[in-house]
């Protein structure tokens, strides 16, 4: 019995008459997300990296020469907000994985430019991380892997079309 089970138990036995299925999906993926990422990140950390610092790399090697996008769309390719793009890219510049510079059009928009050591540190780091992701999933078959991937592509797809909740009403006393 894993932990999120224990919990559905305890609910099922407090509280009969609330159905606690979601919980069973929701929790684990929870607990699953903190699990994998630490693992990520200690791969990175042995490769001089945070997994955010990566990611911006990735993200800039993907486009292609010449490896740059403007930090609004690096934004919103990321999923981040402004003020963590602009932190983000202030490290990596400090390192010496990125350059940036204002557009000769219009001085409002940046362009993020991987340089050759940004570039170099991602794709050492990409087989690496690779590997590690493997290693993550080793102890279950492909059919298994596959069906997860499935049920997760499904469960993304519904999220990202839903429509908002409504907002839950405060429970008064």
């Amino acid at each position: 019995m894993d932990a999120v089970e224990h919990f559905l138990t305890q609910w099922r036995t407090e509280a009969p008459s609330i159905d606690v299925t979601p919980m069973a999906t929701i929790g684990r993926l929870n607990r699953l997300s903190g699990l994998v990422q630490t693992r990520i990140d200690a791969v990175f950390d042995e490769l001089g990296l945070q997994s955010w610092e990566f990611d911006v790399l990735a993200t800039l090697t993907r486009q292609g020469a010449p490896y740059a996008m403007t930090a609004g769309d690096l934004e919103r390719q990321m999923m981040i907000t402004s003020g963590t793009t602009t932190h983000r890219i202030g490290r990596l510049e400090q390192r010496g994985f990125v350059e940036r510079r204002k557009d000769d059009d219009d001085r409002r928009v940046v362009w993020v430019t991987l340089t050759d050591a940004g570039r170099q540190a991602c794709l050492e780091a990409y087989p690496v991380h690779l590997e590690n992701e493997r290693r993550i999933l080793a102890s279950m078959d492909a059919e298994d892997v596959a069906a997860l991937t499935r049920g997760l592509v499904a469960l993304a797809a519904a999220l990202r079309d839903a429509p908002a909740l409504p907002r839950t009403p405060a429970l008064r006393r």
